[in-house]
């Protein structure tokens, strides 16, 4: 069991629900080999669209909606979402607009250039609803997502849609195909992604891992970036890639001079997998962040140089 504990057993039986019914072939297929291509293996069976899996993790300081109660988890980043890139490193997004429940379309055209298709800000009622809609397993899920699925700026429930919105609907085994008539007027196929989301990121401790290594939250003492990857890469398997924010190094009074133009505050962590399977089987196999030839990461590579901050007092919620 994680030290967050495990998603209660019924809603554990639900994620399946996503590959009831279907027919699987005994030896799972992996994305991105190949035969996860369609004609040889059905889009529910194994994951055939956007094959590169992205586990993606937020560390913020604040969330700015504390006066409402909407605070980060004590020693733990908070997940980010469950993304689907396609083999090659690049994606797409809002795939479904029939399933388009995001308040704040970003950006707001599939394509995000001015010749995509518009994405309609969506008006009705917030996600939460539907998941308390489907009783014990629905609520049980909401609170840990209000627990480790927290937004920044915005409440909870606007981050759970553009996610479910813009990603979950680009992934071939969470397509309306994949799921009864019945489970899709319910919207399950929300609690299937969203406890999926969950289960990914239960298995990556990020804090944990580094924690381990003497890297912790600190506002007077900085850090390597190759300490914070190698850390990360020895429990995960694969390195990640490692996103920072804030000033550049080279303007930085630390870096005058300096040719390094990396960032210098660290914000993400994004796992990289294929999986074997339907993804919301939780069969991922990591890979590296740059397995198509991209970048690692934002930040700068000068010793001592990244900046992991302490959250800010108030912001926490204590156990």
């Amino acid at each position: 069991m994680t030290r967050f504990g495990l998603l209660s057993l019924a809603v554990a039986s639900l994620v399946q629900t996503g590959l009831a019914g279907k027919c699987h072939p005994s030896k799972p297929v992996l994305s991105c080999s190949a035969g996860a291509q369609p004609g040889l293996v059905t889009s529910c069976e194994a994951e055939t669209f956007g094959g590169l899996v992205l586990s993606t993790q937020f560390w913020d300081t604040y969330t700015g909606l504390e006066s409402e109660g909407q605070l980060l988890p004590e020693k733990s980043f908070t997940l980010h979402g469950l993304w689907p890139d396609f083999c090659n490193g690049s994606w797409t997004q809002y795939c479904d607009l029939n399933r388009q429940y995001d308040p704040h379309p970003s950006p707001n055209t599939t394509t995000g250039t001015p010749a995509g298709t518009p994405v309609p800000p969506y008006s009705g009622p917030t996600v939460d609803t539907f998941l308390a809609a489907l009783g014990r397993p629905g609520r049980t899920l909401l609170a840990w997502m209000n627990k480790l699925w927290v937004a920044h700026g915005q409440p909870n429930t606007e981050l759970w849609a553009h996610e479910f919105s813009k990603h979950a609907t680009c992934f071939s085994t969470f397509a309306p195909s994949c799921f009864s008539s019945e489970d899709l007027n319910q919207h399950t196929d929300l609690l299937v992604y969203f406890s999926a989301a969950a289960d990914y990121f239960n298995r990556l401790p990020t804090y944990d891992w580094l924690a381990a290594q003497s890297i912790t939250p600190s506002n007077t003492t900085g850090y390597t970036l190759a300490d914070i990857q190698s850390a990360l890469a020895a429990r995960h398997g694969a390195t990640p890639y490692i996103g920072c924010s804030g000033p550049r190094y080279n303007e930085t009074a630390a870096g005058q001079g300096s040719l390094d133009n990396g960032r210098t505050v660290l914000t993400e962590v994004w796992y990289y997998y294929h999986v074997y399977g339907p993804v919301q089987a939780g069969k991922g196999k990591p890979v590296e962040a740059d397995v198509n030839g991209g970048s690692t990461s934002s930040c700068v590579k000068a010793d001592m140089a990244v900046w992991y901050y302490e959250r800010t007092p108030g912001s926490e919620r204590r156990a």
